[in-house]
């Protein structure tokens, strides 16, 4: 498994984490939270030789999704999000575009995903944990064979369980 991260400025002057999750044999790949700077994550997936095949959101707010439709046109990625989450991604009140001066959202998303469903990017397993709390439909991705958790702007505080 190949693993970036890359830090991309946002629209208030600040930086969000976006993440490219890449099967190495398979040339498969996956960006999640892709906050703006387009030319920026276009760059590196081109560095690596890779297949968009998803770009996954772990939740609505816009400082996450400033290049969403642009990756996504240029890409032909699919878009997933976790179905109540899925519900906020054109609501301005929720996905505070209007506040932070992102441009709203415009595009549907191609599947929503629920809690412990298992995605496959490649021979990588990836397995969406509802992490409400931020918003109410955040969702975090666990990769078991690796022991990542990408949370977005989840931050856990408690007793460790099994996922």
């Amino acid at each position: 498994m190949i693993l970036k991260r890359l830090k991309i400025e946002n629209s208030i002057s600040s930086y969000t984490n976006c993440y490219i999750v890449v099967d190495e044999n398979k040339k498969e790949g996956m960006v999640i939270d892709p906050a703006g700077e387009c030319e920026k994550i276009l760059d590196m997936l081109d560095i690596l030789g890779v297949n968009l095949k998803y770009i996954y959101l772990t939740h609505c707010h816009s400082d996450h999704t400033g290049a969403l439709e642009e990756l996504k046109e240029k890409t032909g990625a699919k878009l997933l999000i976790h179905r109540i989450e899925s519900e906020n991604l054109k609501d301005k009140n929720i996905n505070l575009s209007t506040e932070l001066g992102i441009k709203n959202v415009e595009i549907e998303a191609d599947a929503r995903v629920d809690d412990g469903d298992i995605l496959h990017v490649g021979d990588i397993e990836l397995k969406v944990i509802h992490t409400p709390g931020h918003t109410n439909g955040g969702s975090s991705l666990y990769i078991e064979k690796e022991k990542i958790v990408f949370t977005g702007d989840t931050i856990f505080k408690g007793t460790y369980r099994k996922i």
